[in-house]
């Protein structure tokens, strides 16, 4: 009989990400004449061209996320991408769906093929054109859920989980979440200030009837020098009387976002950056109706299979869904509302939140931080997932030269 092969994990390397600015999702927003696939298109394009040492016939996969897959952002967008971004006909592409997570598990697919041997190098991303596809749009929820009290009504709507969130906990006040929502914006004022921002965005084309060709150079959706003053009578869209407001909410939005994934050992051999390490990761379902709690029990996932503590984390890399959502993370971990591990280019309140994008948002931010950080050795990126998930990624830094985490 033939002996079983030697089976090895190997070391995963996050070599670089881009993205995208961020746009309204609206008629007369930055991409209202833009497709999708095009968007996905441009992140893969600046991937390649900034990594020319990098043999295109190289890369095994791509995996390309989408929360609604349909029109423009159907058709399998990771072999459609792959095609329309020139890569070689050789490379296959896959599509993924984990609603706002997309990304993150097209970024866990990926790397756990790399990790045990059956690919060496991968593209892996999400876009999600909210403009044109609004969440759930063409979506038949089975009346099952409902009329057999599978999960309540509410859990449907992502606003109303997020008020869930505020009636189960009640030290999660309004006056808690307007201030992390002001918080963020003044803090990814200071990053794009810093110049921690524009290095990762890809200028994009974009076309409008009355105006014609311009360039997409910056994000649209962040509201500079908002106050608490300011947002303090904002009305409460997902409930009269309700505690949350277009000031603690992720706009919707239009943007992509992708990451070229490659074992260390293969990095190395093509002279490829390694800006992170992926240490391990977690998924974890909670109740649908406050599916903001569950980067909590992914988190603790995470950490429990990698032999980490919360305590080691230097960094947090959170999706900003809503303001609630992520306090209720930093209460579960006793972290402060400030932290300055947290968030410290801001989030999605800002930025925006194109679903299936922004898990490799997140990533693309630690690994910035990462570099400016040799203090600090691991990071997370975790964001909420609808119908109750949660899901969370370890990183570890590869410039670390040793600190207390």
């Amino acid at each position: 009989m033939p002996t079983s092969p030697a089976r090895t994990v190997r070391s995963v390397a996050f070599v670089d990400g881009v993205r995208t600015p961020f746009g309204r999702a609206r008629p007369d927003g930055l991409y209202a004449g833009t497709r999708a696939d095009d968007l996905a298109v441009r992140t893969v394009r600046e991937l390649v061209r900034r990594h020319p040492q990098l043999p295109l016939d190289r890369i095994d996969d791509v995996a390309i996320a989408a929360a609604t897959q349909s029109g423009d952002q159907g058709l399998t967008l990771g072999r459609t991408v792959s095609l329309l971004a020139g890569l070689p006909r050789t490379v296959p592409g896959f599509a993924v769906d984990r609603m706002c997570a997309g990304a993150m598990t097209a970024v866990t697919a990926t790397a756990s093929a790399i990790a045990v041997g059956a690919q060496d190098v991968a593209l892996a991303g999400g876009v999600e054109h909210m403009g044109h596809h609004p969440m759930g749009s063409g979506a038949e929820p089975n009346p099952r859920f409902v009329v057999e009290r599978l999960v309540d009504g509410e859990a449907l709507s992502m606003g109303a989980t997020a008020e869930n969130l505020h009636d189960r906990f009640p030290a999660l006040t309004r006056a808690r979440a307007d201030a992390y929502g002001v918080a963020s914006q003044a803090r990814y004022a200071a990053a794009l200030a810093a110049g921690q921002i524009e290095p990762d965005l890809v200028p994009v084309a974009v076309y409008d009837r009355e105006r014609g060709w311009g360039l997409a150079t910056a994000d649209e959706p962040p509201r500079p020098g908002t106050t608490l003053e300011g947002v303090a009578d904002l009305p409460t869209p997902f409930r009269p009387g309700g505690r949350v407001t277009a000031a603690t909410s992720a706009p919707l939005t239009d943007g992509a976002a992708s990451c070229l994934l490659v074992a260390e050992d293969v990095a190395t051999e093509l002279g490829l950056p390694v800006r992170m390490r992926m240490v391990g990761f977690g998924y974890a379902g909670v109740d649908p109706e406050v599916m903001g709690l569950g980067p909590v029990p992914a988190t603790e996932r995470a950490l429990q299979r990698a032999g980490l503590t919360i305590e080691d984390i230097g960094l947090f890399e959170l999706n900003e869904a809503f303001a609630v959502q992520v306090l209720s993370f930093l209460d579960a971990f006793g972290i402060a509302d400030d932290d300055p591990r947290v968030n410290p280019y801001g989030g999605a309140i800002a930025v925006g939140h194109p679903l299936a994008s922004s898990g490799v948002r997140l990533m693309i931010q630690l690994a910035r931080q990462f570099a400016e950080r040799p203090d600090v050795r691991y990071g997370l990126t975790a964001m909420c997932v609808g119908l109750g998930q949660g899901g969370a990624v370890i990183w570890e830094n590869p410039s670390y030269t040793g600190s207390a985490r």
